[in-house]
């Protein structure tokens, strides 16, 4: 485990201090979409540095997680009004109210079956969208386990983060649930992603990495600095993933066999949070002071 200052990291101011960009995203149109959680609202940004902002109907409601939908479209969720947002390329918005009050949605995800599925952080649920609008719900087994981010497996199943249960759960488009216990007490995981093999996950609460196999078979991997705080995480490809350092000002990667490289960002206490693939190929993360950062490996 070492650092390494071999990619090529690069920033773009998107936007002042007071917008905060949170999570990002490649969309369909080959450009970058990014929610800023602050402000409330939605920006498009090209790879030539374009960036057009739509500001949404509520500026206080959080837009958080952002993903591709199977219509088109980019989905998001509004943590804050407690809502799930739609948004086309060109700019045109809507938004579905959630059937339980005061739900607080979080992560989203496209899943296999052509909906999009979302976490439910205060009410404990997992919630299913079609692109029509209509809404499901689904219940988990464990009171207070604050779901956070969510992904679509290689099993055709969605795997989430409990960050409170300290678990990692699975759910079936049918609706059947599984959890999966950490290993290490107060772990707090967040981020998750696919490989295409196995899920990668990261622990805020524990300074790690985690993997588990669609089996439930959990590795996990502790961070050189164990205060960094990882919060999100993105495959490029079966066992390597990168993920941010919240607390750390870094972009990290890990490989298959557990080894870790570190990359320091240019800006202090930049707080990056949301990270992706980019049409380029090019790792991308929002920092919510103001700007993205692009990590050419």
């Amino acid at each position: 485990m070492h650092q390494s200052d071999s990619p090529v990291v690069r920033e773009i101011s998107v936007a002042d201090k007071d917008a905060g960009p949170y999570g990002i995203t490649t969309g369909p149109d080959g450009a970058l979409w990014l929610t800023f959680v602050h402000s409330g609202s939605v920006a498009r940004l090209t790879l030539d540095g374009e960036l057009r902002e739509f500001p949404l109907d509520m500026p206080s409601c959080r837009p958080t997680v952002i993903t591709p939908g199977p219509d088109g479209a980019l989905w998001f969720t509004r943590s804050q009004d407690h809502r799930i947002g739609r948004i086309t390329t060109e700019g045109e918005a809507e938004s579905f109210g959630l059937p339980t009050p005061e739900s607080g949605p979080y992560g989203i995800t496209a899943g296999p079956d052509g909906a999009l599925w979302f976490t439910q952080m205060n009410t404990g649920r997992i919630g299913r969208i079609t692109s029509e609008g209509e809404i499901s719900e689904f219940a988990l087994p464990v009171e207070g386990a604050f779901p956070a981010a969510i992904t679509n497996g290689p099993d055709g199943a969605l795997w989430f983060t409990l960050n409170q249960a300290n678990a990692i759960g699975r759910i079936t488009p049918d609706g059947d649930t599984a959890l999966y216990p950490l290993p290490t007490p107060g772990a707090a995981p967040v981020g998750i992603t696919s490989d295409g093999a196995a899920l990668w996950f990261v622990e805020i609460g524990a300074g790690q990495v985690g993997r588990i196999s669609t089996d439930g078979r959990i590795d996990e991997f502790p961070l050189p600095d164990r205060t960094a705080k990882p919060h999100a995480v993105v495959a490029t490809a079966t066992g390597d993933c990168w993920f941010t350092e919240w607390g750390a000002n870094r972009i990290g990667r890990i490989t298959a066999s557990g080894e870790i490289t570190e990359h320091d960002l240019p800006s202090p206490s930049s707080e990056p949070h949301g990270i992706t693939v980019g049409p380029d190929g090019a790792l991308w993360t929002a920092l919510e002071t103001g700007g993205v950062a692009r990590v050419a490996p």
